[in-house]
């Protein structure tokens, strides 16, 4: 029986899967590395140590108990839309600069909007430039770092870097491509100089759709990882795509929730959304559409609060009773109130300014009511997103739970409860890994879009148990940081 294999590389952790043609999991691995936070607002990967490197060991692991000439076709993802320069043969310059909990770039932001205009960026680009925004970070190493810039043969994303090391093709998937405004036209699925001429074009990968084969394994990545000479090779995705598509996100209303270190949303629509608070992206295929969303920390934030406020507890049960003391605060948290801001914030709000706030504090409160809080504000920056779709008319009809963050289930049922939606949880949460060996598959013929919900069942269903408390400190939420955004605004000068 054919395999496929599929690796995804995360935030903070890199995953990967073989499977069988009927999505039976044969062989599975992960890695750790960590995000580098050089100053406040900034986050960065080695390119080379984490995103190469965590491939190449999970290759190597996964390959110890399967034969490398029975995978038929490799698929990766990974974060993204980051920006990362490269030489040449496609090593890295610098160290990658990340998507948009990376926030650096606020004044190219600024710049380029009041140059293009906001009209013309929705009309061309689908989207408002924000620290999701590839382009301005670009203009910000062009500024900044000029002769790293001058060097760079190509600007690429995550996805790009692993597969030129593995095929020595330089491509991108439309989907990725979408985030790299202004430089990106929806309407023509095409590179465009016609907003911004900072960057020549010839400098961007070449655009495909996620399924095609990039290219085949070189005799270079077969001896690094393992794998067999000339196996095919897929474009790739961001890794949120490939998690919506792990667990079944492929009709219109389809909205995919990922619980992990930033919560991000993808919701499958009849028509181009546009709308400066969300983003919009072609779909892995031809003629279909995406909306997203993503919050700049989650479950980023969950592992700050432990490693700043239970460093007395083994950090391999520090979750579950955290989780605990948080179960015994009510709903409302007491009455505290958090906004987790605590690197800006993306959708709805688009705010690089935004302040992680606690409000409600008295001397009664404990490190529970404290968690508690964090979760159900979390939640709430959730359900904002969602009260934005249906605001815009593309409320969604399904919700599709994914994620490390499904484990908690103190979270996801507050996100149930702020949002008033149940979410459905399928057998494999595996994530973006799994998506990936199933996008192989279908890349070869060994599967059809339509064989994932044979792949990935359903398997549980939260519902929300929503109560007047719920409403009240979600019309507070909203109104918190209406009140305190100029506030962090001063604070960063």
């Amino acid at each position: 029986m054919a395999l496929t294999l599929g690796i995804d590389i995360g935030t903070y952790q890199a995953k990967g899967v073989i499977a069988d043609e009927t999505g039976r999991i044969v062989a599975q691995a992960s890695r750790d590395h960590r995000m580098q936070v050089p100053r406040p607002g900034w986050a960065e990967h080695d390119a080379e140590a984490d995103w190469w490197g965590g491939f190449v060991a999970l290759c190597r692991e996964m390959l110890r108990d399967v034969e490398a000439r029975d995978i038929a076709c490799v698929a990766t993802s990974a974060i993204g839309p980051c920006m990362l320069p490269v030489d040449a043969e496609g090593r890295a310059l610098c160290n990658a600069v990340l998507y948009g909990v990376d926030t650096r770039a606020a004044e190219e932001i600024e710049a380029l909007t009041r140059e293009i205009g906001s009209d013309r960026l929705l009309e061309t680009c689908g989207n408002a430039l924000t620290s999701q925004s590839v382009g301005p970070k670009i203009l910000w190493l062009q500024r900044q770092h000029p002769e790293i810039y001058a060097r760079a043969a190509k600007i690429v994303t995550s996805t790009s870097f692993l597969v030129q090391r593995l095929t020595g093709a330089c491509v991108i998937d439309h989907y990725t491509a979408a985030n790299f405004s202004p430089l990106y036209d929806v309407n023509r699925l095409d590179w465009t100089g016609a907003l911004a001429g900072f960057l020549p074009l010839d400098k961007l990968p070449r655009l495909a759709w996620s399924t095609e084969i990039a290219g085949h394994v070189t005799a270079a990545a077969a001896a690094a990882t393992g794998l067999m000479e000339g196996t095919p090779v897929t474009v790739g995705t961001i890794d949120a795509a490939a998690e919506a598509v792990s667990v079944g996100t492929r009709a219109a209303g389809d909205m995919m929730m990922m619980y992990g270190s930033t919560i991000f949303m993808i919701q499958l629509t009849e028509r181009p959304v546009r709308d400066g608070r969300l983003w919009y992206a072609p779909w892995l295929y031809p003629g279909r559409h995406a909306s997203m969303a993503g919050l700049a920390t989650s479950g980023t934030l969950t592992h700050w609060f432990r490693d700043q406020f239970a460093r007395e507890l083994p950090k391999e049960s520090a979750f579950a009773t955290l989780a605990a003391e948080a179960e015994a605060s009510p709903p409302g948290a007491n009455g505290l109130i958090l906004l987790p801001y605590f690197s800006g914030e993306r959708t709805p709000i688009h705010d690089p300014h935004a302040k992680g706030t606690v409000i409600g504090l008295n001397l009664t409160h404990r490190r529970g009511d404290l968690y508690r809080a964090l979760i159900e504000g979390i939640a709430m920056g959730s359900a904002h997103v969602i009260e934005t779709c249906r605001e815009i008319g593309a409320a969604p009809a399904r919700l599709l739970a994914v994620g490390g963050g499904t484990q908690n289930a103190l979270w996801v049922q507050a996100t149930s409860d702020f949002a008033d939606l149940p979410q459905i949880v399928s057998a494999v949460s595996t994530g973006a890994a799994y998506g990936n060996a199933f996008l192989a598959a279908c890349a070869v013929g060994l599967a059809k879009e339509k064989d994932i919900a044979a792949w990935n069942p359903p398997a549980r269903e939260i519902r929300p148990e929503r109560s007047a408390v719920h409403a009240a400190h979600y019309a507070l939420f909203r109104r918190l940081y209406e009140q305190t955004k100029e506030i962090g605004q001063a604070l960063d000068g």
